[in-house]
C-alpha cells in the first residue's frame, strides 16, 4: 500500500543541521506520539516469521521524512498549528535532558514562538499535510 491508500498521511522533519545521530534519535522519539495516539488501525498486530518468533507491530503507513532549515521547521510548525494537525515536536534542549519528566518541563519552559525546533512528526489528511509540508524536501 502506498502513502495515498490511506486517509492521513504522517510526515516528520528533521533539521538539516544536525548531526547524523540526532536526526535517527529526533525521528524515533517523534514516531512514539504518533503511534501511540494514532486511531485504532493505526499500528498492526505483531509480526511473526516462519519458526514462529513474535516480534513487536508496526505502523501500517508509510512515513515520510523530510528535512529542512531551522526557518522553514518554524514555518512548518506554524502551518501545523494554524490547521489544528496532529503534532509531535522535539526541540534542541531535550538533548540535554535525562528523562521524560524533564523534557516537559524543558518544553514548558518555552514560549510557542520561542522553541528551538529541531524535528516535528505530524499526521494529517493529505491535502492539510501537503500545505503543512510545502516547500520542503524529502531527506535523503
Amino acid at each position: 500500500m502506498g502513502v495515498t491508500d490511506f486517509p492521513t498521511k504522517i510526515a516528520v522533519v528533521v533539521r538539516d543541521d544536525l548531526a547524523t545521530w540526532q536526526r535517527l534519535n529526533i525521528t524515533a522519539f517523534l514516531m512514539t506520539g504518533i503511534a501511540a495516539t494514532g486511531p485504532e488501525g493505526t499500528v498492526g498486530p505483531n509480526y511473526e516469521d516462519a519458526d514462529g518468533v513474535q516480534y513487536l507491530p508496526m505502523l501500517r503507513q508509510p512515513v515520510l521524512v523530510y528535512e529542512a532549515s531551522a526557518e522553514a521547521l518554524r514555518k512548518s510548525h506554524r502551518r501545523a498549528l494554524e490547521r489544528d494537525a496532529e503534532l509531535a515536536i522535539y526541540t534542541h534542549e531535550l538533548f540535554a535532558t535525562g528523562h521524560d519528566d524533564e523534557n516537559r518541563a524543558a518544553v514548558k519552559a518555552v514560549r510557542t514562538e520561542d522553541l528551538d525546533l529541531v524535528g516535528l512528526a505530524i499526521r494529517a489528511p493529505h491535502r492539510q499535510a501537503d500545505q503543512i509540508l510545502r516547500g520542503l524536501k524529502r531527506h535523503p
